[in-house]
């Protein structure tokens, strides 16, 4: 218990102090300025003064990255089990699936801003079209990742296809649906931020991609980097919930999430 207690949380922090140590040191003994790179104590410090207007910020993104999050598990969720339903629909709607995924939000932002007239919306929905493909690529993946035995033992049974949905198909599923999960936890993070910077949008619901932008208009980069840290820290924060979620609905049961014997 100690030994895996130390490779999974007091190793990865370790490694992180000596890191900042380096970067301390680095920064002081080549007396870098800190309007070009600042060292960690003048981002903390920029921090704990500017606390109340970042923390201010990082909620507005953060209710964007929520909304978008929980949108696109909604409509993700339900294309996926649309697709297994229906090949037709599957590969009538998939390549489109695909087209938003590897179209650059920052090239269709503009134009979900000018359509949808509400900012907060508009943002939302950018968010979401990057974080929808995972979640309908690997759901629509592991709704068909059942065992070809198990579906045959089903059809034997003469049970019918919303039986074999929850029954078979959405358990085979479930682990495949959480790995989507962690994946756009944070790409609604970053399709917030992406949102915000093409956006622009300042005022009491500006959030910290505004607040990038300002600093670095004003070349205050220690402010600058404190909100970068706010946004990597979130981004750690969603992650680690979706993983602990994926531990308590998988870990009594599957692989993937049980404890090594190791």
């Amino acid at each position: 218990m100690g030994q895996e207690w130390f490779v999974r949380f007091a190793s990865p922090a370790l490694v992180g102090v000596l890191l900042l140590a380096v970067w301390q040191a680095a920064c002081r003994m080549n007396e870098v300025p800190v309007y070009l790179f600042p060292a960690p104590t003048d981002i903390m410090a920029t921090l704990a003064r500017e606390w109340p207007a970042l923390i201010g910020a990082l909620g507005s993104t953060l209710a964007v990255t929520l909304k978008a999050f929980a949108l696109a598990v909604l409509f993700g969720t339900g294309l996926a089990f649309l697709f297994v339903q229906s090949r037709f629909i599957e590969f009538s709607l998939f390549p489109y699936a695909i087209l938003l995924q590897v179209t650059p939000i920052a090239a269709v932002a503009p134009l979900i801003i000018i359509l949808v007239k509400d900012t907060s919306t508009a943002l939302t929905v950018c968010a979401a079209v990057i974080a929808v493909f995972p979640i309908i690529s690997n759901t629509t993946l592991g709704l068909k990742s059942v065992d070809p035995g198990l579906l045959s033992f089903f059809r034997m049974n003469k049970a019918g296809r919303l039986q074999t949905l929850w029954r078979l198909r959405i358990p085979s599923a479930l682990p495949f649906f959480l790995a989507g999960l962690r994946i756009s936890c944070g790409l609604s993070l970053i399709g917030a931020v992406v949102a915000e910077f093409v956006a622009g949008t300042g005022g009491r619901s500006a959030g910290l991609a505004y607040e990038i932008l300002q600093s670095s208009f004003q070349l205050d980069i220690p402010r600058m980097f404190a909100a970068l840290f706010l946004i990597t820290v979130t981004g750690i924060g969603l992650f680690l919930l979706m993983a602990g979620l994926s531990r308590l609905l998988l870990g009594h049961w599957h692989e993937s999430a049980m404890e090594s014997e190791s």
